[in-house]
C-alpha cells in the first residue's frame, strides 16, 4: 500500500512538470531588430530612437519583422505596429519612434493613414486574447471585451462563459495585458 502511494506521488509530480518542460523557448526582440524593420519600411530609424512599449518575445532568435502601420503620435513621435512575418513566431506589438517634425512626409505607409476614430483597437463584444503575466508565469486566455479601447487604455473583460471578469490594458489589436 505504501509503495503504491509513492508510485502515485511520483506519477503526479511528473505529470505536473511536463507542461513546464514542453514550453517553447522565448527570445527577446530587440530595438535593433525593430529599427531594421522600420528602416526597411522606408523610415530611417536607429535603435536609440526606438522604444518598446512592452517586453516582446519570439519563438525564434531572429524573426523576420514587418511594419504593419505607422501613425503620428504628436509632433516628434510616431507609433508603429510591428509583427512577425510568420505569425506563429510572435504576437503583434507596438513601438514608439522618435522622429523630427516633418520627417515622415510621404514615407508613411498607406495602411498607416487612418483617422483619429480608428485609434480604438478593441471594441465591446469583440473576442480578444488576455496575456496575464506574473513573476515567472504567463497565461493566455480568450476573453470578450466589455468596452472599447485604444493602446494603453485599461478596460473591463469577461471570460467567454461570462463567469469571470478581468481588468487589463490594451496592448495591440486583439491583445490585452494584465498582471497576476
Amino acid at each position: 500500500m505504501h509503495q503504491r502511494r509513492n508510485i502515485l506521488l511520483v506519477v503526479v509530480c511528473a505529470a505536473a512538470a511536463l507542461p513546464a518542460l514542453a514550453a517553447a523557448p522565448q527570445y527577446r526582440i530587440t530595438v535593433e531588430q525593430v529599427a531594421a524593420a522600420v528602416s526597411g519600411a522606408g523610415i530611417q530609424a536607429t535603435p536609440e530612437k526606438v522604444s518598446l512599449l512592452s517586453d516582446v518575445t519570439a519563438t525564434v532568435p531572429q524573426p523576420l519583422l514587418k511594419v504593419k502601420s505607422i501613425e503620428p503620435a504628436g509632433s516628434d513621435r510616431t507609433i508603429a505596429r510591428v509583427e512577425c512575418a510568420d505569425s506563429t513566431q510572435c504576437l503583434p506589438f507596438f513601438v514608439s519612434l522618435q522622429v523630427g517634425p516633418g520627417t515622415l512626409g510621404s514615407t508613411v505607409l498607406p495602411s498607416a493613414q487612418t483617422s483619429r476614430a480608428s485609434a480604438t483597437l478593441v471594441r465591446s463584444g469583440q473576442r480578444a486574447i488576455l496575456l496575464l503575466e506574473g513573476a515567472h508565469l504567463q497565461i493566455t486566455l480568450p476573453v470578450i471585451c466589455l468596452e472599447n479601447g485604444a493602446v494603453g487604455q485599461t478596460i473591463h473583460l469577461s471570460s467567454l462563459d461570462r463567469r469571470l471578469f478581468y481588468t487589463a490594458q490594451v496592448a495591440s489589436d486583439g491583445l490585452l495585458r494584465g498582471r497576476l
